[in-house]
């Protein structure tokens, strides 16, 4: 350690009262965090890249600073899913402090790291108050049955009016009219349900048909129409 000339000359002064961090709720116990061992819980973060045409959400399960779980879901950009599988498996066994300097390839998956670390140290995750925090494998649970993510996909024109793409239920298949060409419910397939009959050897025309429904008043339409090409 070196010092400059006047500090060495300066006259010692004793530090007096003790500044401790301030407690931060970390599954269900304040923990005064001094060291990146301290840090525990799993959160989500999103992040985005310069260009802001992909997104990225985020989520760790972190026990005594490592990452133990890693969900990366990425959102309009091709090149993002590849840099997705890379960071799926960069980040699992990495500190928090080592995953925030690792380049995660991607700048929305970089983002969302940096976002996410801020979260988590100040003691903002989503099982602050969960006794012991959660389980390695809770962060799959946010994709559901069929493992696939949540997404929403509309598309709008002034002229030509609102289509529902994807819905939480799936790939939308038709959406219904009624007489007044107003949008009353729509039909959709779950991909993941089907993709899973498939894999257990259902026929895929069976597996296509037994995992269609419908949302809203979409029985009661006067015109469906195939939100892709109509």
């Amino acid at each position: 350690m070196q010092y400059s000339r006047e500090v060495e000359e300066m006259f010692c002064v004793k530090k007096g009262a003790k500044h401790d961090p301030a407690p931060i709720p970390e599954e269900g116990k304040w923990v005064k965090a001094k060291e990146i061992k301290d840090i525990s819980g799993l959160t989500h973060g999103v992040g985005w890249c310069a260009p802001q045409q992909g997104a990225c959400k985020l989520t760790l399960n972190i026990k005594e600073g490592i990452i133990q779980e890693a969900l990366v879901e990425t959102l309009g950009c091709s090149g993002m899913t590849h840099s997705a599988a890379m960071a799926a498996e960069i980040l699992p066994g990495k500190t928090i402090l080592e995953a925030l300097n690792s380049d995660l390839v991607c700048d929305a998956i970089n983002t969302a790291m940096r976002e996410l670390f801020l979260q988590i140290v100040y003691g903002r995750s989503q099982s602050a108050f969960s006794e012991d925090g959660l389980v390695i494998g809770a962060a799959m649970e946010d994709l559901g049955k069929g493992l696939r993510s949540q997404i929403g996909t509309m598309y709008g024109t002034v002229k030509k009016g609102p289509r529902y793409l994807e819905m939480a239920e799936g790939y939308v298949l038709g959406i219904g009219l009624d007489e007044e060409g107003e949008i009353i419910g729509y039909k959709f397939v779950n991909l993941g349900k089907m993709m899973d009959a498939i894999k257990k050897g259902v026929d895929p025309k069976e597996a296509y048909e037994s995992n269609i429904g419908t949302y809203g008043r979409f029985q009661e339409a006067v015109t469906v129409l195939d939100p892709r090409k109509q």
